[in-house]
């Protein structure tokens, strides 16, 4: 199970290189993964059939118990069939309805397949934990899928709020996780249902956590509205997600759970009353839908309740017949989904009443719409039939539920005829249709699909023996599937609902004002589009309060508390340490007076150089502390962050005035400068405080040995930062590529790094005749003669490459001597940071031809695939191993393999340096040259090109 799983990371990992080399064929081969896991599957049938299981375990964090548990029961079994399935149908599905030039096409290939193998992790889980995490890693993956139209507002609304309703039951699920594997012997399935829950409030308050969870991710009533929203989705996003995968997510899990927790108090009543009211709001709101993608999308979420009643009433028909209507709507709606797409991709419209005469036009999609819509209106022989017989018959001791059951089967038939009319028909007076010829990869799809649907209803009988492992959890099967049982109460029932909803269909006409008229007491879209505006007038009123745009303000208002909560706390309890030693050399003194004055005076500064240089003053002198203090690898670091801050500092000035405002007061300015003083005093007195507070020695006095013993080097700091505390340091990474991101989306007005500059074909400088420079830096020539200076293009020229050399010593040698990935990568930086203000924003771009994004993306993966790969090889996440080399010529290399964690962290910092470069440095000259011509009276489009 771990190999397929891995086989669909790759997978997804190289979909984008092969779309760039294929285009949309590439989902041909993207296919073989999920197709993988269906062959795999079928394969493994023998052992489920029998009520087997196929079992793998993998430690994960043996210190908390946990594992990667899989387990293939035939719950499990047949959701991997359809997962793998319909997955690898609807990947070449889409080699043929995206076009060459579609837009995304490459990130849709990658998180289809990706979702794919989140989904296969989710229904071979058989560890509640895992279970939750591959839960969200759908929903994450579906919210990517959903707002695949990137430039439409009504995906980008679908798809946040899909990831914000099934997010937030999903965190009300993790509890109820929690709740359940605390008086269990962990959180696997079976040592959960052979606990001895507490009954009472306890276990109904997790139950009905669980089900916030699960009804939220099937588009249960009060969830649903996100799933008719989601219809803005490409349409293979709709037929696996919407059809055969995400929505199938919840059901399952109530499947899953149903064999322990259907017993639990409010477990029945909860789920067949969400059920059945979202079975017959869906239909009845399907029925008003001129859209056949939202008539299929209402329809959808009127089978998930259905499906929701059926496998979450906890009895052993119902549950027989669950798996049925599991597999059965899997195969007819995905087909539907699909020829929907197709009628849309060939016509150009999926609004039925502009569709006429498409039976005559396009006679092979029409058989495949038509054969899919009788399976989903419950027509002999095909397996809706069988599923929905099978479901009637569960039920005939419960009245009430059978009656609602009827009822929202006669709505499906109603629709599903709806859905033929509205697609195939002809419709006088609308003009017939002409569509284009439907492609071999669009139409086959649909229909295996649909002629599955038909052979396995033919096939009855053996569906049901394959399925009757599950069921048989819940108790004894009175009666099996089979496509005859002779003159039955559901057989009548099923004659009754074919026949009220074609009475239902052809009095369309005369209902139509009522159906139009008459809606659910509680729309879901209506009701979530309220919540957000309260939660956004709630936010503004609130913030219109604390916000009053004065960071002074705010700042002033923390450390004030800081000073007086805590500050006082530390007064009143005295804690002092005796024997407190001040300072250790008397340059430790002078340096420390140095950066109080420093500081004293940086806040009276009226011109920002000022300020900064002061600001600047404090940096260095705690980097020469650190020198004095025996830590030349923190200095260094302090000294190249110091010196990194101070040429950001230098391209933020040029867009700001040369002095501070009037504000503050000489009054104001005291105040500020005792709250410094205070704070100072404070943090001062806490440190002093813990200090003396140590009961045992540090455990920092070990680092210096476990350095060595654990992450074979003598450098303790950079030992520390990529092994002992490595979870630390890719917590830090990842906020700097966040911080990467927010600075360049605050500076770019389209895109996120923008068109590289290219060096004019002219320089934009005045020819001198007589005078004749050489070109040292290809950039220099662009500049205006006041900011060139040719003794630094020579001097940048001969040290740049040398600058460069020494950021790559820092980073290899960093394991041992003063240095690492941090430090080197701030070279790195260093060295394009001269480059810039030696040749300006072009020169920049011919230092780095590379996307600032690519380099921090680069950095990251290698920075988590280090990780993973200790995970894979049976390691901890992050443990370094060490790997001797005799190289001939050479002699024995020693490598650890955390320089690769390293690596990442280099080449995110230099991808740090690089975007501020091209945002503050770059992207602002670029303003003011823009700016500057159009003083001038010349048009400047977005891009800084002349018009």
């Amino acid at each position: 199970m771990l190999v397929l799983l891995i086989l669909h990371l790759v997978a997804a990992l190289v979909a984008p290189l092969l779309v760039r080399w294929w285009g949309p064929r590439a989902c041909y081969p993207l296919a073989l993964a999920p197709a993988a896991a269906f062959g795999w599957a079928l394969a493994r049938t023998p052992a489920v059939r029998d009520g087997g299981a196929v079992v793998e375990t993998y430690p994960w964090v043996p210190q908390l118990r946990l594992e990667l548990a899989f387990r293939m029961t035939t719950l499990s079994w047949l959701m991997t069939l359809l997962v793998g399935g319909v997955g690898a149908l609807v990947l070449v599905y889409s080699a043929r309805y995206f076009s060459a030039g579609s837009r995304g096409l490459a990130r849709f290939a990658a998180v289809l397949v990706a979702f794919a193998g989140a989904m296969l992790a989710l229904v071979l889980s058989d560890d509640l934990l895992l279970l939750y995490v591959c839960w969200e890693l759908t929903t994450i993956f579906s919210y990517l899928l959903i707002g695949h139209s990137t430039e439409r507002r009504s995906s980008r609304w679908a798809a946040a709020q899909a990831l914000m309703v099934t997010t937030l039951g999903g965190l009300a699920m993790l509890v109820g996780f929690l709740m359940l594997g605390r008086h269990a012997d962990g959180y696997r399935l079976s040592a959960i249902a052979a606990a001895d829950l507490p009954h009472g409030g306890y276990l109904a308050t997790a139950v009905l956590l669980v089900l916030a969870g699960a009804l939220s991710k099937s588009a249960v009533l009060p969830f649903s509205s996100w799933l008719p929203a989601a219809m803005a989705a490409p349409t293979p996003v709709s037929a696996y997600l919407h059809a055969a995968a995400m929505v199938k997510a919840g059901v399952y899990l109530l499947g899953l759970l149903a064999p322990v927790l259907a017993a639990a108090g409010p477990w029945r009543p909860v789920v067949v009353t969400a059920g059945l009211l979202t079975m017959l709001a869906g239909g009845w709101a399907a029925l008003r839908q001129t859209d056949l993608k939202l008539l299929l999308a209402y329809g959808t979420v009127s089978q998930l309740g259905l499906l929701t009643v059926v496998l979450g009433a906890g009895t052993p028909q119902a549950a027989l017949a669950g798996t049925a209507m599991l597999l059965a709507h899997a195969l007819f709606k995905a087909a539907l989904f699909l020829v929907v797409g197709a009628i849309d991709h060939t016509t150009g419209t999926r609004d039925l009443r502009e569709l006429s005469g498409l039976r005559r036009h396009a006679p092979l999609l029409a058989t495949v719409g038509t054969l899919a819509a009788a399976s989903m209106a419950g027509v002999p022989p095909l397996v809706g039939f069988v599923a929905k017989e099978a479901v009637l018959a569960a039920f005939t001791d419960h009245p009430l539920v059978l009656a609602g059951l009827v009822a929202g089967t006669v709505l499906t038939v109603a629709y599903s005829a709806r859905f033929v009319w509205g697609a195939f028909a002809d419709r006088p007076p609308v003009a017939p249709v002409e569509p284009d010829r439907v492609p071999v990869a669009m139409l086959g799809p649909p229909a295996l699909l649909a002629v599955a649907g038909l052979v396995v209803g033919l096939l009855a009988g053996p569906l049901g023996r394959l399925l009757r492992p599950y069921a048989e959890l819940l108790g004894p099967v009175d009666e099996g599937l089979a496509l005859w049982h002779g003159p039955t109460a559901a057989l009548g029932l099923s004659a009754l609902a074919l026949g009220g909803g074609a009475v239902l269909f052809a009095l369309r006409g005369p209902l139509a004002p009522v159906v139009q008229r008459v809606r659910a007491p509680v729309d879901g879209a209506r009701g979530y589009e309220w919540l957000t505006h309260q939660f956004d007038r709630l936010a503004i009123e609130v913030t219109s309060v604390t916000q009053r745009g004065s960071l002074p303000q705010y700042l002033g208002t923390i450390l004030i508390v800081l000073v007086v909560v805590p500050g006082g706390a530390m007064l009143a309890a005295r804690p002092w340490r005796q024997g407190i030693v001040f300072w250790e050399n008397p340059l430790q003194l002078m340096v420390g007076l140095v950066i109080v004055v420093a500081a004293l005076v940086a806040v009276g500064a009226r011109r920002r150089l000022t300020a900064m240089l002061l600001v600047g003053v404090t940096g260095y002198g705690i980097a020469m502390l650190f020198v004095l203090h025996g830590a030349p690898d923190l200095a260094l670091t302090q000294f190249l962050v110091e010196s990194s801050t101070i040429a950001v500092f230098v391209l933020v000035l040029r867009r700001l005035p040369e002095r501070f405002s009037a504000r503050p007061l000489r009054r104001s300015r005291w105040v500020r400068r005792s709250i410094g003083v205070a704070v100072g005093v404070v943090l001062g007195g806490f440190s002093l405080v813990a200090a003396g507070a140590r009961t045992a020695p540090p455990i920092s006095l070990a680092f210096p040995d476990l350095a060595v013993a654990a992450g074979y080097g003598r450098n303790v700091v950079n030992v520390t930062l990529v092994d002992i505390r490595a979870w630390d340091t890719m917590g830090e990474i990842s906020v700097l590529v966040v911080a990467a991101t927010g600075v360049a989306s605050l500076i770019f007005e389209r895109s996120r790094t923008g068109p590289r500059p290219r060096r004019p074909r002219r320089p934009e400088v005045p020819r001198h005749p007589g005078l004749q420079r050489p070109v040292w830096l290809r950039g220099g020539p662009t500049l205006r003669e006041h900011r060139r200076s040719i003794v630094f293009e020579v001097v940048t020229r001969l040290l740049f490459h040398t600058i460069v050399l020494f950021s790559l010593f820092l980073l290899f040698s960093g394991h041992n001597a003063p240095g690492g990935g941090f430090s080197g990568g701030l070279v790195a930086g260093l060295a394009l940071v001269v480059r810039y203000l030696a040749g300006g924003r072009y020169e920049l771009a011919e230092a780095a031809p590379v996307s600032a994004g690519t380099i921090l993306g680069t950095g990251l993966a290698v920075s988590v695939g280090t990780g993973v790969a200790a995970l894979v090889a049976g390691r901890s996440v992050l443990e370094s191993v060490k790997i001797d080399l005799a190289l001939p010529g050479v002699g024995d290399l020693h490598v650890v393999s955390s320089l690769l964690f390293d690596v990442g962290v280099y080449l995110i910092v230099v991808g740090l340096m690089l975007d501020i470069l091209r945002s503050l440095g770059a992207e602002i000259d670029r303003h003011i040259e823009a700016a500057g011509q159009r003083e001038r009276g010349l048009v400047v489009d977005p891009k800084g090109k002349l018009r």
